[in-house]
């Protein structure tokens, strides 16, 4: 069983996610030096399906990557770019190799990435998709097709909390949850009032689904005014710019920001840890771990290697 879904459903703690790096070149040293400064401080890594429009190496490659060298992976799948046999193929092969933790999302258009002239497949949505994993649990294909023995899919989705109207984001938590999610990780709000309004409105009507906020570690006002004006989704309050932006120590002031978010975020009803997206790639993520209480443990890989 995922020590994700360990986490969630059978213990009080909170759990820890995190993006983990694309992957574009330099083989499996890359894949490891990530992992060697993530395992000691997430349950669990984001093996991502062409973030933001964008090809990289494959989900389910860098998702089996991730678990050869000990840290649990989440294989997301984005329906922008399969049909629903290949869906289905994803889910069917990252359980081949034994990934349970699974994300289906409807994933960025193809306007947000590199190549704007890509062909949109959207043969279904993410509620749909949730559905048919949850149904490959139950040991069927989406044509009635039995699968034996039935996958054991711990599945979640995504939600922006922050994209008005709050009412219509909770709504799309609860259709989630009742197609198969047990978890949402949220998208980064800046906004701490409509993450207040989402987590209260979904802990009333689905008590049972945990929430992941997303935390984001950046350098400086200059990537929250990139968010703010080419990030779909993500809107950024001027007033949040400018306590980074007139800070004496940009760094220190952005970190300050994700920190108080942090606190903030797991504060309210539903939330059950946080995600961390970090774009500083310094010793910041050690720090915020630290500062959040949390005790670094020792990874498998490490074991591996002082076993040398």
């Amino acid at each position: 069983m995922s020590r994700l879904r360990t986490i969630l459903e059978d213990s009080g703690e909170n759990v820890y996610t995190a993006e983990f790096p694309t992957i574009d070149g330099a083989g499996m040293a890359r894949v490891i030096s990530h992992v060697e400064r993530m395992a000691p401080w997430f349950d669990a890594v984001n093996a991502t399906d062409n973030p933001a429009a964008h090809a990289h190496a494959s989900n389910m490659a860098v998702a089996i990557a991730v678990k050869s060298h000990g840290l649990e992976p989440i294989m997301q799948i984005a329906c922008r770019d399969k049909n629903r046999l290949a869906i289905q193929a994803d889910m069917v092969g990252a359980a081949l190799h034994g990934i349970e933790n699974i994300s289906l999302m409807t994933g960025d258009d193809v306007t947000a990435g590199d190549e704007p002239e890509t062909r949109r497949v959207f043969d279904m949505d993410s509620s749909q998709a949730i559905s048919v994993a949850n149904s490959l649990n139950s040991g069927v294909y989406l044509s009635g097709r039995a699968i034996k023995p039935p996958t054991n899919f711990y599945i979640g989705a995504v939600e922006n909390a922050a994209a008005p109207p709050v009412e219509y984001r909770i709504q799309r938590a609860l259709k989630k949850h009742r197609a198969g999610a047990r978890y949402l990780q949220l998208q980064i709000c800046y906004h701490a009032d409509r993450l207040e309004g989402f987590c209260q409105g979904v802990a009333k009507i689905a008590p049972a689904l945990h929430l992941i906020p997303t935390i984001v570690l950046l350098k400086g006002a200059k990537q929250l005014h990139f968010m703010n004006d080419k990030v779909p989704g993500i809107d950024v309050p001027s007033h949040i710019i400018e306590r980074v932006e007139h800070g004496s120590d940009q760094l220190e002031s952005a970190y300050q920001l994700a920190l108080d978010q942090s606190v903030h975020a797991l504060s309210q009803p539903g939330v059950r840890g946080l995600h961390i997206a970090d774009f500083r790639h310094d010793d910041t993520l050690v720090r915020l771990m630290k500062d959040l209480g949390r005790t670094a443990r020792i990874s498998t890989l490490q074991v591996q290697t002082n076993s040398l």
